[in-house]
């Protein structure tokens, strides 16, 4: 498995179940000029793949107050993202997520990303994408691990950040905290303040 990090985040025409509950092809250099979050999960119908859709689902408001886009992807048809929808999720369903969720039936998505594994399912990769089609932040977590979406978000405020101040965000960085200079004395100064 490669790193992507710094590089084109590799694209990819697929059906998709949208917000709405149609289908469409997506287009991932369609979000061009927009920030995404891509996001991949192991299958439809299972045990923590909802608990994080869900999640991202609610957090929806605070990602597009950042301009970015959330898009989840596995290895499961557009049909069967369209049922679990249409489930509740009191019985096993994740009801509406207004979202895209792509069909990666022929696994290409996923391994083009580097999260296929065993040939069989992805893995819980997470790649952020900024506004030039770059991929800056990447996590992959084994089946059992469920993502923490406020970590997306922070990070996506530290991209941000560094892009309008051209300061970096060190360990533990949150919206309006102090950031330091790429400097010597930036880093000296930051840690007298913060040791």
């Amino acid at each position: 498995m490669s790193c992507l990090v710094t590089k084109p985040a590799p694209d990819f025409k697929a059906q998709a179940v949208m917000p709405d509950n149609s289908f469409a092809e997506l287009n991932l250099s369609d979000y061009r000029g927009r920030y995404a979050i891509l996001f991949f999960y192991p299958l439809d119908f299972t045990f923590v793949c909802p608990s994080e859709i869900i999640a991202f689902n609610k957090a929806l408001p605070e990602f597009h107050k950042r301009d970015a886009e959330v898009i989840g992807v596995s290895v499961d048809s557009h049909f069967t993202h369209w049922a679990w929808k249409n489930t509740p999720p009191s019985q096993g369903g994740i009801g509406q997520i207004n979202y895209p969720l792509v069909a990666d039936l022929s696994k290409t998505i996923s391994r083009d990303y580097g999260v296929l594994v065993n040939d069989s399912v992805a893995l819980r990769g997470l790649f952020l994408i900024d506004k030039e089609g770059i991929i800056r932040h990447a996590v992959i977590n084994d089946l059992s691990l469920g993502r923490n979406v406020d970590e997306a978000l922070r990070m996506l405020d530290a991209l941000q950040f560094t892009e309008q101040f051209g300061e970096v965000c060190p360990a533990n960085w949150r919206h309006g905290d102090d950031a330091m200079k790429a400097t010597a004395e930036g880093v000296a100064s930051y840690l007298a303040k913060h040791a």
